[in-house]
């Protein structure tokens, strides 16, 4: 279809602890559909790809924060090699087909939009600071950390959270970036800052006011200590600029949806 200039590529399986218990239904979801969707790219001229990639990509990096020339390849989970896959993928259509295109590697995305009201429902929920707002809710009697044995201050892992409109604005600008002639590339989309799990239910308890009561549990499969982004690149090349970067505020808007929308978005 000439009148389709660009496609843009959110869908995934993105569990990393069932990614590993099902490698097969990864790597076949996400690596066989994206390679369906290119091929008929490729066969409708359509020469613009927007992926959503992944933090994972860099696996248990030695240093944070992340830039986008860190080693990639070395995952610890078949999330993120699926990941990985994809963006070698796109070198090669590239070559081939002329199909060009901007990887976005996700920090861990987080908040809501209240305005629109739209806000994180997964089924199974998987996310931190949904669950930890589901105990809050009174929809769960606790919250499981995964691990207090990691090389962090606490003991617990280090994520570092974006909000989602931020990250929404990032791929409009990649978009644009691509139909102005921007050469093939990848960009980190964080905030440069990293929250551990026990931080995260600390500002959570802060901000809803329940003491939500958290236990331990044993490590989840394929968790890295910590994932920190450098987007220096995004904000420099795409001119990005967060609105929504304090984790205060991250909760907060969550907060606003999963009180309006305490079965999600099931009526009722």
């Amino acid at each position: 279809n000439p009148d389709i200039d660009c496609v843009i590529q959110f869908a995934a399986y993105k569990a990393v602890g069932e990614s590993v218990a099902k490698p097969i239904e990864y790597y076949s979801n996400n690596l066989a559909c994206t390679l369906n969707i290119l091929d008929v790219m490729r066969r409708h001229d359509c020469h613009n790809f927007v992926f959503s990639s992944s933090a994972t990509v860099y696996g248990d990096p030695a240093s944070v924060p992340i830039t986008e020339d860190f080693p990639v390849g070395a995952t610890t989970n078949p999330y993120g090699a699926t990941k990985l896959a994809i963006e070698g993928m796109l070198k090669w259509c590239d070559k081939a087909y002329g199909i060009h295109y901007v990887a976005l590697r996700y920090f861990n995305a987080a908040g809501a939009n209240t305005e629109v009201g739209i806000g994180e429902d997964h089924h199974p929920e998987s996310h931190l600071i949904p669950i930890v707002l589901q105990a809050a809710l009174g929809k769960r009697d606790h919250v499981g950390i995964f691990g207090d044995d990691y090389p962090t201050p606490d003991g617990t892992c280090i994520r570092d959270y974006i909000h989602v409109t931020d990250l929404a604005q990032a791929h409009i600008l990649a978009l644009d970036y691509l139909l102005n002639g921007g050469e093939n590339n990848v960009f980190n989309l964080g905030n440069g800052v990293g929250f551990t799990v026990k931080e995260v239910v600390d500002v959570a308890r802060a901000v809803t006011g329940d003491p939500i009561p958290a236990k331990m549990a044993p490590r989840r499969a394929g968790d890295p200590a910590q994932l920190i982004a450098s987007s220096e690149k995004a904000i420099k090349v795409l001119g990005w600029k967060p609105q929504y970067n304090d984790l205060n505020t991250i909760v907060a808007s969550a907060w606003a949806w999963h009180k309006s929308h305490p079965h999600g978005f099931e009526e009722g």
